[in-house]
């Protein structure tokens, strides 16, 4: 051990974050324990507030502080346009080109059989509920483009069939800018296939 218990305890704590190892989390944790107590406090306080005010939105699985999450609650928004996404975080992509009008559903984890990852722990209930009400007329696919995420995609293909929904896929391929000699097979095989008339 190399500090006092606390600080140990609270580096080890730190380092469960995604992307942060020890090292990071040694830096935050001297952030915390050098900037005035009043700020530390507050970063505890928002956390703590966080996690006994937010909640997933029965509808869509977003986060949300009130019955319904900021989207769902937005009546501008296409109802009939759904995108369904694999974690809460990913809303923020669409969101930042401000085009996407629709709604989301969050599935809160990917088909993974492997890691015990079957349909009953994802959020698919309330999804199936929503095409059955008969108010989605486009479900989008976009889940990560792993083994994982198209055994998913499948799986929601299969379960929107019975109620007519068209599925869509996001299209896959070359980043805008990237060279083409630095990008992997599969991402320019897949560029290849989803080609369109130029």
């Amino acid at each position: 051990m190399t500090w006092s218990p606390a600080v140990e305890s609270l580096v080890r704590e730190l380092s469960r974050l995604p992307g942060v190892g020890r090292r990071s989390a040694a830096r935050l944790a001297h952030h915390i324990l050098r900037v005035p107590r009043e700020d530390a406090l507050r970063l505890a306080q928002s956390i703590q507030e966080a996690r006994q005010r937010v909640h997933p939105c029965p509808r869509c699985g977003n986060y949300a502080e009130t019955d319904l999450c900021h989207v769902c609650s937005d009546p501008r928004r296409d109802a009939g346009l759904v995108t369904v996404l694999e974690k809460p975080s990913d809303i923020s992509a669409f969101e930042s080109t401000g085009r996407f009008r629709g709604l989301y559903h969050v599935l809160g984890a990917l088909l993974s059989p492997l890691d015990g990852v079957g349909p009953d722990e994802m959020n698919l209930a309330s999804l199936e509920a929503r095409l059955a009400r008969g108010e989605v007329r486009e479900l989008v696919l976009a889940t990560p483009a792993s083994t994982e995420g198209d055994a998913t995609a499948l799986y929601i293909q299969k379960l929107a069939a019975p109620h007519g929904v068209p599925v869509t896929r996001l299209a896959r391929g070359l980043p805008v800018g990237g060279e083409l000699e630095y990008s992997d097979s599969l991402t320019v095989l897949r560029a290849f296939e989803g080609r369109t008339p130029a």
